[in-house]
């Protein structure tokens, strides 16, 4: 008897399934050729992401775009929606494609159900297309995890060399924008 192999998708085959209409009403991704269902968010999710985007565009302002849960491409079969994504500023806005890995500055996930996924899903994908910083504000924990200089092992799995742990009273700086600090304690909820 052999084993039956699930059906993997491409880019162009996932954007023709929502064009067609086959999300309707469902939060999806597209992660390495499989079609996942995004979690529906907590309460502490939500007030976390709110407040991340306000501090974020007080920071960034015009220096950088700010994508809040929108699709970044990412090697020929993934296109997740990260909870936010500073990328380079475009005359366009991206409006001829979505951000791909030589676009993006930093990658952040508010992760509460979704930690583990988080963790060890989008993390070697994130590694693999070479997103030079990663972001997870651990909510159960109630921390930031910052993850920088991607790597590839010998094994061919990828991950972040460095892994730094900041708490809710901290202040970290911004990736790319050294004069930048984001103040913690005005992002993560009480």
């Amino acid at each position: 008897m052999s084993a039956i192999a699930a059906k993997r998708f491409t880019l162009e085959e996932y954007h023709r399934l929502a064009e067609l209409g086959f999300f309707q009403d469902h939060r999806v991704e597209l992660i390495r050729g499989e079609i996942f269902q995004m979690s529906a968010k907590g309460t502490s999710h939500s007030v976390c992401s709110t407040r991340l985007y306000r501090e974020l565009f007080k920071l960034v302002a015009d220096s950088a775009t700010l994508r809040g849960q929108e699709p970044i491409i990412l090697l020929r079969d993934s296109e997740p929606e990260p909870d936010l994504t500073i990328v380079r500023n475009r005359s366009d806005d991206y409006l001829s494609a979505h951000p791909t890995s030589i676009d993006i500055l930093l990658v952040i996930e508010v992760a509460d159900s979704t930690l583990k996924y988080d963790q060890e899903v989008k993390l070697p994908l994130y590694a693999e297309a070479s997103i030079s910083d990663y972001w997870i504000f651990n909510l159960p924990a109630n921390c930031l995890e910052c993850y920088s200089e991607p790597y590839q092992d010998l094994q061919n799995k990828f991950g972040y060399r460095q892994k730094l742990i900041f708490l809710p009273n901290e202040s970290v700086k911004l990736p790319h924008f050294s004069d930048l600090l984001l103040d913690l304690s005005k992002v993560f909820p009480n």
